[in-house]
């Protein structure tokens, strides 16, 4: 592919900006409906689901296997709700949040098989709002998946939120930047996990993104894109295929984990392999990899993916330099951020898959660990974070350029 000219790349970049704000002022105009609250009842065996809302709206309802789930899609909302709410009765837990533009979903967590026994409508009266109300009965597993079936036909259409910006050119820009993707872990409906200073991992994770992309930019030596810049959710392969569709130079996921041990602290960087270096990061892929099923994505939809034939698809240049980068981090990390002892790790991540992205996942550190959580919510953390990662990015270009000539 010819690189395009500077003066095709400016015009290209303002047209996508001009789309962007557009597309931003369609969105926060689209508010029609608040969710000002959402509550649960118990009759008998019924467990009730009541969503307060400010106008009307049409509800798309649909249930999900393994694990039993009821996803209820709402035209994008603005969830003005308060707090914590107590799930009762069949439902296990709840989670909220923008599925995709234009979208909002709630996804309820079922402890055995249930049926939506009726889902309705009841107008404001007497002060009250609006209100959409479910109503969930026990059911057996046969009955549960003759319900999934009977639904599929209310399932939304996943689109994807980023816009399709055109490759860029394979060969050196111009202006001799290197193109860095950010993936600010987790989103929207999917929150991450919760850390001990009640804040979820996906808004600590959009914060450091955010340092990281600033220390970067402020060198003016590389071009960074991230993944979202909002509170929005994208599927695991749609995070690497964002990197792939700007020919990046090096893509960095970034996560804060979470362990039962309260005294485990400190960051590691992972690399992509079919083996997992040990059990825990065995058991950090287990649970990163959920994502999707998390967020509530139609799972029955077989992409076509290179997990089947990973270590053959995967150019082994590519992992050198993926562990490379690895080593490199770890490496400006300490001394300056909290790291584990062996910082340097190997999972099956699904969000490294990119065949021709150098790849790593930067897990943070623990929110499960009271200072260790604190640093990583802190402006003095995401600082320190990021000076690491702009130094460890330049040393892995010094490094790649000499080994290149």
């Amino acid at each position: 592919m010819l690189q395009k000219s500077r003066f095709v790349r400016q015009l290209l970049k303002k047209a996508r900006a001009l789309v962007l704000c557009l597309a931003a002022f369609g969105s926060a105009s689209s508010y029609a409906v608040d969710v000002s609250g959402v509550r649960f009842g118990q009759n008998g065996d019924t467990t009730r689901f009541v969503v307060d809302l400010s106008g009307d709206t049409q509800p798309k309802i649909f249930l999900l296997a393994d694990p039993y789930r009821i996803v209820i899609d709402l035209p994008e909302v603005s969830w003005k709700g308060g707090g914590a709410v107590n799930t009762m009765g069949i439902v296990d837990g709840y989670r909220h949040g923008l599925f995709t533009d234009g979208m909002y979903r709630i996804v309820l967590d079922l402890k055995n098989p249930a049926v939506v026994a009726n889902a309705f409508t009841l107008p404001a009266s007497n002060g009250r709002e609006r209100r959409y109300v479910v109503d969930i009965k026990p059911s057996n597993r046969s009955q549960f998946l003759a319900a999934v079936q009977s639904s599929k036909a209310q399932r939304s259409q996943y689109r994807t939120t980023v816009q399709s910006a055109p490759a860029v050119s394979n060969t050196r820009r111009k202006d001799g930047k290197h193109v860095i993707v950010l993936d600010p872990g987790h989103g929207g409906v999917d929150p991450g996990n919760l850390g001990v200073i009640g804040v979820h991992e996906k808004v600590i994770t959009l914060k450091i993104a955010r340092a990281i992309r600033d220390e970067l930019k402020r060198t003016g030596r590389y071009e960074v894109h991230m993944t979202r810049n909002r509170d929005i959710f994208h599927k695991v392969r749609e995070r690497f295929q964002i990197a792939r569709r700007l020919n990046a130079d090096l893509f960095i996921s970034i996560h804060a984990d979470s362990i039962r041990n309260s005294k485990v602290r400190g960051g590691s960087v992972y690399n992509l392999s079919e083996k997992a270096s040990d059990r825990e990061a065995e058991r950090l892929a287990a649970r990163e990899n959920k994502s999707d099923l998390i967020a509530g994505v139609n799972l029955d939809v077989v992409e076509d993916d290179v997990s089947g034939i990973l270590i053959e698809l995967a150019q082994r240049e590519t992992m050198n330099y993926s562990a490379q980068f690895a080593e490199i981090l770890v490496g400006e990390m300490k001394g300056r951020v909290p790291t584990l002892q062996r910082a340097h790790r190997f999972a099956n991540l699904g969000v490294l898959k990119a065949p021709d992205v150098p790849s790593v996942l930067l897990e943070a550190g623990y929110l499960t660990n009271r200072s260790n959580a604190q640093f990583l919510n802190s402006s003095r953390g995401q600082k320190l974070i990021a000076e690491s990662t702009r130094r460890a990015i330049d040393k892995y270009f010094s490094t790649i350029v000499i080994q290149s000539r």
